[in-house]
């Protein structure tokens, strides 16, 4: 039995289609279920990663589980993957925890610290390390709709944007073949991309006029101060000011995983039209 969490995420979502095609047995697993819209044949069970309470039910029969990597109960979490016999866990990390000094970095430490409690148990474990989801984008949804401009303190900086499929996809190449099993993989999109040429992109994906406009760093963490902490807000700012006009490295992972190059962001933005316009 395969157990996915996180099951209302975009990862999620295409990974269990792409094992429910295979005939494979999954269970999907959501702090809520209620809101999932599961293929046909495929269970639902509430899972929690922050409250233990959860982990027993949902990991009744399962070996193998794709995990979010939640920090707060992971040794709870292991310890009863453990117990209840699961043979396999791949865990979505991020390329964060290869920065200059990770355990200093609220981003990447949240992800190091699930990789290190795994790691520890005996419990193989597979590490995926996106970059930069193509997803981020949909931050520009509500000022793009609105016809207003977008605020950026660096619209010069670069990044790897990556398609959420591709990633599902390398998963799903990594559950299902023994060979990546204990594989650590670095996953980027297939090309180092300022903002300011993602802008262009979703710009003729939506057949929209849209703009930039350039605010300070301190504006850009109250704008968005809603939804992300001021402390993560200050890493992704200072991330993106050492890549400032400075391409990102690259990996072919996707491609060595999937057997088909990395989507790009042309791609994502034109599969995600309709999330700017409506």
């Amino acid at each position: 039995m395969f157990l996915i969490t996180g099951g209302r995420g975009a990862v999620a979502t295409h990974l269990t289609a792409l094992l429910h095609h295979d005939r494979l047995p999954v269970r999907i697993g959501s702090s809520h279920p209620e809101h999932l819209t599961a293929p046909d044949g495929v269970g639902t069970v509430r899972l929690d990663l922050t409250d233990p309470a959860t982990f027993p039910a949902a990991l009744a029969g399962v070996t193998t589980v794709f995990l979010y990597a939640a920090p707060d109960h992971i040794a709870d979490f292991t310890a009863h993957a453990q117990r209840v016999g699961v043979e396999h866990i791949v865990l979505l990390s991020s390329s964060s925890v290869l920065g200059p000094d990770p355990d200093n970095d609220p981003l990447a430490k949240s992800h190091l610290d699930v990789e290190r409690a795994l790691l520890a148990s005996p419990i193989t474990t597979t590490i995926l390390r996106p970059g930069s989801f193509a997803s981020n984008a949909g931050a520009w949804a509500r000022p793009i709709k609105a016809g207003r401009p977008v605020g950026l303190p660096f619209p010069h900086a670069h990044n790897d944007p990556i398609h959420e499929k591709d990633v599902a996809e390398a998963a799903h190449a990594v559950l299902t073949n023994p060979r990546h099993h204990g594989g650590h993989f670095t996953l980027t999109g297939p090309e180092s991309m300022t903002f300011a040429q993602q802008i262009d992109q979703l710009a003729a994906a939506t057949a929209r006029s849209i703009t930039i406009n350039r605010v300070t760093r301190e504006e850009w963490k109250q704008e968005v101060a809603e939804y992300i902490p001021a402390a993560f807000a200050d890493v992704l700012l200072n991330w993106w000011e050492s890549n400032n006009h400075k391409p990102v490295a690259l990996s072919r992972a996707v491609e060595e995983l999937t057997g088909h190059p990395a989507r790009p962001f042309a791609t994502w933005a034109a599969d995600h039209a309709t999330d700017f316009t409506s």
